[in-house]
C-alpha cells in the first residue's frame, strides 16, 4: 500500500507541476507559475524515488498506468472535462499494464 501512495502522489505532483508549464505557455499564466511548477516536479521526482523496486525501470514503467489514470482525473476535476468511454478503456488497458509490470511472478 505504501508503494501506491507514492505512485498517487508522484503522479498528483507531476500533473501540477507540468500544468504550470502548460499554464503559463498555452493559457497565459504569469510566468512566476513555474517556480511552484518546478518545486512540484523536484517533488514528483522524490515520489517516485521512494517507492520499494529492484529496479527503477520497472517501477517508472509500472507509474505510466497510474500518471495516465491521474491525468484523466486531473482533467476532470480541474480542467471540468469528464473522460469519455474511450479515455476509461484506455486508462483500464494502462492500469492492466501496470498490474502486470508490478505483480507478475519473476524467479529468484
Amino acid at each position: 500500500m505504501r508503494g501506491a501512495a507514492f505512485y498517487g502522489l508522484a503522479a498528483l505532483a507531476e500533473i501540477a507541476g507540468c500544468y504550470a508549464v502548460w499554464a503559463v505557455v498555452k493559457l497565459g499564466k504569469p510566468a512566476w507559475w513555474l517556480l511552484p511548477g518546478m518545486l512540484s516536479l523536484a517533488a514528483f521526482a522524490w515520489a517516485l524515488a521512494q517507492v520499494e523496486a529492484a529496479f527503477a525501470g520497472r517501477a517508472f514503467a509500472a507509474y505510466g498506468g497510474v500518471y495516465i489514470a491521474a491525468s484523466l482525473g486531473w482533467m476532470w476535476a480541474v480542467e471540468g472535462a469528464r473522460p469519455d468511454r474511450f479515455d476509461l478503456l484506455g486508462t483500464a488497458l494502462c492500469l492492466g499494464g501496470t498490474a502486470v509490470v508490478l505483480f507478475a511472478p519473476r524467479g529468484g
